[in-house]
């Protein structure tokens, strides 16, 4: 994925903590940023079939979902070095550990929305994600 690539980061809006996340990938990288409820019937194809059960990422060749999204994303900020992704996914265990935590901070966000949370788009006076 090269940093000039276009990207959509495709994210829960009904979720607070997925919005605050969402909106801090958007302020600090040159990710464009849609909601479930807002995504396009073309954006729905290219995504898994389960694809409501955890963020996306998506660039013109590729789909990156769940904890690997999350990951692309933070490359994008600059937060993640850029190579740190290629040097971290050649240990065998990483990917499925990655997942792992994602999954684990994904299942919590009630919990981790004490901390850090964004008034939801599906939630905003008029609920249509705009």
């Amino acid at each position: 994925m090269s940093d000039d690539d276009p990207a959509t980061f495709v994210y829960d809006d009904d979720c607070g903590f997925c919005t605050w996340w969402a909106e801090f990938f958007e302020r600090r990288s040159d990710l464009d940023v849609v909601g479930f409820s807002a995504t396009t019937e073309a954006e729905r194809e290219r995504l898994p079939a389960d694809w409501e059960e955890c963020a996306h990422l998506l660039t013109p060749g590729r789909v990156y979902s769940c904890g690997e999204a999350i990951e692309a994303a933070l490359e994008r900020t600059g937060l993640l070095p850029g190579g740190a992704r290629t040097f971290l996914n050649q240990f065998a265990d990483y990917g499925r550990l990655r997942e792992r935590l994602y999954r684990e901070a994904a299942d919590r966000r009630d919990l981790w929305g004490r901390f850090v949370s964004s008034e939801p788009p599906a939630r905003r006076s008029g609920g249509s994600g705009e």
